[in-house]
């Protein structure tokens, strides 16, 4: 494929840690976002009886999507991520109150995250993946979770489960059994196998 026929990337997401990993890897890309009510799109595919690995691919499809319809010569990625405990999606807290009652929760047990991620171009999906890691936590103390999301509130405000792996959050965590990079809401290392296939990077 030649340089001229390389459809330009767009990410459909205001993750920085997404974007960081993407330019960390060398990935040329823009990021174009799209407004979304995630939401309400979460409560009408909670409502239809989804679940959480089915939420996370379709609210990564209606990303990539409506973005993609203004850009259809572009390769539009969209992201999404779904905390799964015991059957149901657990969202980004709103305040610290339900961060620390999501991590409460979970404390001395297992849950599953999925992140999803979806390729438009032309107007249709051309590629996803849906990245799943299981994890366990710490049996945690009330202190120390209250301590937990009033130090790192600000950081982990935007993430499902209220926690950072690559922070303090790792402390919370028996077990990790999946790429870390899913964890982080993109599952890297399929992504990069499919540009590089694609021709749109180089190895």
């Amino acid at each position: 494929m030649s340089a001229s026929s390389v459809p330009e990337l767009l990410l459909a997401s205001r993750s920085e840690i997404r974007a960081a990993l993407l330019r960390n890897a060398g990935v040329p890309f823009s990021v174009l976002t799209a407004p979304v009510d995630e939401e309400a799109l979460r409560l009408g595919l909670e409502a239809e009886g989804a679940t959480p690995r089915e939420m996370a691919d379709h609210l990564a499809e209606f990303k990539a999507a409506k973005v993609a319809r203004k850009n259809p010569d572009k390769l539009v990625l969209g992201c999404d991520q779904v905390l799964d405990f015991d059957g149901r999606a657990l969202a980004k807290p709103r305040d610290p109150q339900e961060a620390s009652r999501q991590i409460s929760l979970m404390s001395g047990k297992r849950h599953d995250l999925y992140s999803a991620t979806v390729l438009f171009h032309e107007g249709r999906p051309v590629w996803r993946h849906i990245g799943h890691v299981r994890m366990t936590m710490r049996h945690l103390s009330a202190g120390y979770i209250d301590d937990y999301v009033t130090r790192n509130w600000d950081e982990i405000r935007h993430c499902v489960g209220g926690y950072q792996l690559e922070s303090e959050g790792a402390r919370l965590f028996a077990s990790v059994e999946g790429d870390f990079f899913t964890v982080l809401g993109l599952p890297l290392l399929p992504l990069l196998d499919h540009l590089v296939a694609r021709g749109i990077l180089e190895t």
